[in-house]
């Protein structure tokens, strides 16, 4: 059965989405981080190249202070100025200075002074320059005069186009590498994740196309080894599925071939009573009639108990309980019964309480299919008795004197529907069914044996006994 793509898109993120945004991302902040720290590296490279010039520049100009009347002064001609800073690209100015800030010459609009570092003779520092900005050397140096005069403060400031260019293109050779590899990576994980999801989309299409009566296992051979696990919990799933719907199937099959006879029974006796016009054959033909809708009562009950207690078909709910007073309770209901039939009941209690973990409620309803199946099969003037004893398990025993049961039989007792031949009582063969099914379910043993003194049977349901129920 096709499944329309459709039917199975959803709003969460795809396995492969999420994979690559795993991977993507983490490629694309590595490389925005680098770029970042490329660019701080080139501005550094560039600084470093064009300072040297600068540096050189100031150098130079100091060879041109002199000493006048007036205090220091600059001597350098207008042609050998314009050589000295000429550049094709950017601007250059200048400013001399004494260490108290007079101008001695230059361009007295260059960025307020920057301190030198001890030790240091040049210090380089960014700078605006009316609306442009510019890199600025900051240099302190002692006039080569006769006597010495003190140290002059020189500021050479340059544009900074061409160490834009400088960089912008460093930046391209960098980075430019680098984002083609992030491309090719990333195209090279698309396909590799989209490879690897492969038997994924394979297996969404094997199991797209069952049938809904499918339940057979899913081939796990071709699924990536962290899938395995899924693929065993969805046929464990799958196997317990097709256990309760084999269940079901059996119980719709063996309730029509059961309920059939009753129905049969139950409709003849009503087409008997509407042909009679006698009073007496009437009343008679209603007796018959209400045996036998009390009969389809009873096995209606007991297919609906079976079904309930089915294993597969559970949700159970445990709490303690004691078994000593449950059975006794339990027992004590069939005190009228017993007594009609002339058969004595008793009940033999364990010396402490006996704490269970379980359905009190279930546990009650194997007890009453114990001792009625015990009274229904023992004579008149026999005995049925109860006990309850508990050792390393919790023992919940019911022995009769009834029909022995062969060997052979004992097995095959607790199948549903089965009865013994020979047998005159009127049953279903659902009791001790119901009984397996509720001792299964609490993870108990039942046993049939002949009874202690050779007459009739005994059943023994042993219940674990765990820390928690002590």
């Amino acid at each position: 059965m096709n499944v329309p793509k459709s039917k199975i898109k959803s709003g969460n993120p795809s396995l492969r989405s999420r994979l690559l945004r795993l991977v993507l991302v983490p490629l694309s902040l590595i490389l925005l981080i680098d770029i970042v720290g490329s660019y701080f590296v080139v501005r550094h490279v560039a600084n470093d190249v064009y300072d040297v010039e600068l540096n050189e520049i100031a150098r130079e100009m100091l060879l041109h202070v002199t000493r006048t009347s007036d205090g220091m002064g600059f001597d350098l001609s207008p042609d050998a100025e314009r050589t000295l800073l000429l550049d094709k690209e950017d601007q250059v100015y200048y400013a001399i200075r004494t260490l108290d800030g007079n101008l001695i010459a230059g361009d007295p609009t260059l960025p307020v002074q920057k301190a030198i570092k001890s030790g240091k003779e040049t210090a380089y520092y960014d700078g605006v320059l009316g609306d442009q900005a510019v890199r600025v050397a900051l240099f302190r140096g002692q006039p080569l005069l006769h006597p010495p005069a003190e140290p002059v403060m020189i500021q050479i400031a340059e544009t900074q186009v061409k160490r834009d260019r400088h960089e912008r293109a460093l930046l391209i050779q960098l980075i430019l590498p680098q984002v083609l590899l992030i491309l090719i990576a990333g195209i090279l994980i698309w396909r590799g994740v989209a490879q690897g999801l492969a038997p994924l989309r394979n297996l969404q299409q094997e199991v797209g196309m069952r049938s809904h009566l499918d339940l057979s296992p899913i081939a796990a051979d071709n699924v990536p080894g962290e899938v395995e696990p899924l693929v065993g919990a969805v046929n464990d799933l799958m196997k317990r599925v097709d256990g309760v719907l084999g269940f079901q199937g059996r119980f719709i099959a063996d309730t029509a071939h059961q309920l059939r006879t009753p129905v049969a029974g139950l409709k003849a006796h009503i087409e008997l009573a509407l042909r009679e016009n006698d009073p007496v054959q009437i009343k008679r033909a209603l007796g018959h009639l209400y045996t036998s809708a009390e009969r389809l009562s009873r096995l209606v009950s007991q297919l609906l108990s079976l079904a309930r207690n089915e294993p597969n078909n559970v949700a159970a709910n445990f709490a303690p309980f004691d078994l000593n007073q449950l059975a006794l309770r339990t027992a004590q209901e069939w005190v009228p019964l017993a007594y009609k039939k002339q058969i004595d009941l008793g009940f033999d209690a364990a010396a402490q309480p006996v704490l269970l973990n379980g359905e009190a409620a279930r546990v009650t309803e194997m007890i009453n299919n114990l001792v009625d199946n015990a009274i229904r099969y023992t004579p008149p003037g026999g005995r049925v008795t109860v006990h309850v004893r508990m050792d390393d398990s919790a023992h919940l025993v019911v022995s009769d004197d009834g029909t022995r049961i062969p060997v052979e039989e004992r097995k095959r007792i607790f199948e549903r529907f089965h009865r013994l031949l020979g047998t005159h009582e009127e049953g279903s063969g659902l009791g001790l069914a119901i009984v397996h099914e509720i001792a299964t379910l609490h993870n108990a043993s039942i046993t049939l044996e002949d009874d202690a003194d050779g007459i009739g049977n005994t059943f023994t349901v042993s219940f674990p006994i765990t820390h928690s129920t002590i």
